[in-house]
């Protein structure tokens, strides 16, 4: 399978690095001293901007502040558990340096850390948190991300882990492909389960030796 495009944007947390153990030990102990379910809390985050979250769990409005500083120092204290996901660094070091970029619901300072813990580059564009109005499942990040990389976002692919992300990639009009068992509750066409396998070249994502979970 082909497809012509002329940028990669990815998603970071599920599709090139591997933050669950972080994200949960993180989430897990900021719900706990709220009274909060962990587990209710951690199902919830993927995808999402801790701003979004904490809007939804923290009713005090005055609360939020000091809440979302809370959790997002929890967050990069953690960011050292991150792993990078297979298919991840073969991938991001074989593109030329102005065909990709990282689109992450992580705020800034989250997303370097994740990487770089990962031993994965920093991209050439990242868009986080911390740059847009309207985080997923509103196409802002994406579209941001493609403009910054001087291309129409019809002409690129957004690799998504999360329902979220892939509505993002979609509504900015790009080609969506899901990454991941968590990639099967998207609605994009094609899943893979990880990033081996995918090529670049001249302007043509190739899936031919990716494991594909749907297609």
């Amino acid at each position: 399978m082909k497809i012509p495009c002329e940028g990669l944007l990815f998603d970071n947390d599920g599709v090139l690095v591997d933050s669950d153990l972080g994200v949960d030990q993180a989430w897990s102990r900021w719900a706990r001293t709220r009274g909060l379910s962990a587990e209710h809390v951690t199902e919830m985050v993927h995808g999402r901007r801790s701003a979004d979250t904490v809007a939804l769990l923290v009713t005090d409005a005055g609360e939020r502040p000091a809440a979302l500083a809370e959790i997002d120092r929890l967050e990069i204290e953690a960011a050292t558990t991150t792993t990078a996901l297979p298919g991840a660094l073969d991938l991001l070091t074989s593109l030329p340096h102005g065909s990709w970029a990282v689109v992450t619901s992580g705020v800034t300072g989250l997303a370097r850390a994740r990487l770089a813990a990962a031993g994965l580059p920093l991209p050439p564009v990242l868009i986080t948190a911390d740059d847009v109005s309207h985080g997923k499942p509103a196409p802002d990040g994406y579209r941001a991300a493609a403009g910054r990389l001087g291309v129409d976002p019809a002409r690129t692919v957004v690799l998504e882990d999360s329902a979220a992300g892939a509505t993002a990639g979609a509504a900015a009009g790009a080609y969506v492909i899901g990454v991941g068992p968590r990639g099967l509750d998207t609605d994009a066409p094609v899943v893979v389960r990880d990033l081996r396998g995918l090529t670049w070249h001249d302007g043509v994502l190739d899936l031919g030796a990716a494991e594909l979970l749907r297609h």
